[in-house]
């Protein structure tokens, strides 16, 4: 492409090549349609891969390592003090994205999709401009936006690169081992990062506005995971907040408001973990007829079309979940509806995980969510300490529990906490989509001895059959 401002035609514009931007350009390459994605990054991946996703569950698998090899004494199995090499740890990052953003540009030319790097701003509804390197004006038939979200700091703070309050992205960097980290927020990222930079040997604080971690999970799947972190962190405060933050060339003081003993204090880092906002403020969204709420979260149909009938939206920025996966499949619906097929998102389960030590994971219904809404419910919980898998790994605060209606015995909701539950969760993803009942999953064999049997043993509570537990139809 010669330098200078130029237009460029193409049936369908992506803008942005996160999980949903790529999903999305791929599948409506390979439906025959002529592709160009647009992003601020080099390469394709996203926020998930550079920022996100991936890093973190990188470092997670190390504390996961470093956790291990500190409690296998009791086993017969000793390990020396780990050594932290900051540098090895950051290469081992990187080295993992560069392999992972290298095969999606492989991916892309394969499917001759044109990409460009800039940023995108609508200038009419069929037109946007690229502002980067270069100057482009690409005219389309069709566009996807995936643009996706960003951190929200706390007011009167802002995310500097290098600062000391830092975003997940800035966290992320590793830019050091801050011996006291303050987290503020008790959803997964703040918990995800906080295992790692107490792994790496942070003394943590964690404040949080609610009552307990991960408000949004029903409570017995959080216990386990809470009491773990009662020992892996310093300090947590519930129901309390912050309300002023001054960085310092040495550190952070911080203000508290709650039950916080003292209630100013230092801390050489600070992670904000509040919550993350649609990345549409710079879109030129009003030179088109595409709508969006009160917070900025494009408004689609079942189609992932918006108001305007030729741009459709995907991923974060049209709010729900923000994970990658649902994103993902939210751009493949959106292409195929460009591309003329009757697709629609009507998934019935998403799974969650929280990638922390023991992990959470579920799908579908929760107890909460069930007695918010009033709907009926049979609940029967697998403890792990009756599985001999977990006892092999020292993983018996785990647990297994599976929703179901009290009559058909259809299997509403899934959850687990522990270990590997990331794997776990799809089969019970795949019952429900399957609109399985209970039984289904029991007359399911199960390997001997895994964890997945976990939730056949669980499903067959409701019979009344389980093995390893004494049922309460079977007293």
């Amino acid at each position: 492409m010669v330098m200078g401002e130029q237009t460029i035609e193409t049936e369908v514009l992506v803008i942005g090549s996160g999980p949903g931007g790529y999903a999305a350009a791929f599948r409506a390459a390979d439906l025959g349609l002529d592709v160009t994605m647009v992003d601020i990054e080099e390469r394709p991946g996203g926020v998930c891969l550079f920022r996100g996703c991936i890093p973190s569950k990188t470092f997670l698998y190390l504390a996961e390592l470093i956790h291990d090899a500190g409690r296998t004494g009791d086993m017969g199995v000793r390990f020396s003090k780990p050594e932290i090499d900051l540098t090895g740890l950051r290469a081992w990052k990187n080295k993992v994205i560069d392999k992972l953003s290298s095969g999606l540009v492989s991916l892309s030319e394969g499917r001759s999709v044109q990409r460009i790097q800039g940023r995108a701003t609508f200038e009419t509804a069929d037109t946007v401009r690229v502002s980067g390197m270069q100057t482009v004006r690409i005219t389309f038939k069709h566009a996807i936006i995936a643009v996706g979200s960003a951190p929200t700091p706390i007011p009167g703070t802002e995310f500097t690169p290098g600062g000391r309050i830092m975003d997940s992205s800035g966290a992320l960097d590793l830019p050091d081992i801050p011996e006291r980290l303050l987290v503020v927020g008790a959803g997964y990222v703040g918990l995800e990062m906080g295992s790692v930079y107490a792994a790496l040997g942070s003394r943590v604080t964690l404040v949080e506005m609610g009552k307990r971690i991960l408000p949004g999970v029903d409570p017995d799947l959080a216990k386990p995971l809470a009491m773990r972190l009662e020992r892996s962190f310093e300090h947590l405060f519930f129901e309390s907040s912050v309300e002023e933050m001054t960085e310092t060339e040495n550190g952070v003081d911080v203000k508290f408001s709650g039950s916080i003993d003292p209630a100013q204090q230092r801390f050489d880092r600070v992670l904000v973990a509040v919550g993350r906002r649609p990345a549409t403020k710079e879109l030129g969204l009003d030179k088109t007829g595409v709508r969006t709420d009160d917070r900025g979260f494009i408004k689609v149909d079942e189609q992932m079309r918006t108001a305007d009938e030729r741009i459709f939206a995907v991923g974060d920025v049209v709010g729900g979940a923000m994970l990658a996966h649902k994103a993902t499949y939210e751009g493949k619906i959106a292409a195929e509806v460009v591309a003329g097929k009757s697709a629609v998102f009507d998934a019935r389960a998403i799974p969650a995980v929280v990638y922390t030590d023991p992990q959470v994971a579920w799908c579908g219904l929760t107890e909460q969510e069930a007695r918010k809404k009033d709907i009926a419910y049979e609940v029967q919980r697998f403890p792990w300490k009756f599985s001999g898998r977990a006892l092999t790994m020292d993983a018996a605060e785990g647990m297994t529990k599976i929703l179901a209606d009290p009559v058909s015995k259809q299997i509403l909701g899934v959850g687990v906490v522990g270990r590997n539950t990331e794997g776990m969760i799809s089969e019970g993803v795949l019952a429900m989509e399957m609109g399985a009942v209970a039984e289904d999953m029991a007359l399911t064999i199960h390997p001997h001895p895994t964890l997945s049997e976990t939730a056949g043993e669980a499903a067959e509570i409701f019979l009344g059959s389980a093995t390893h537990i004494l049922s309460r139809k079977a007293k």
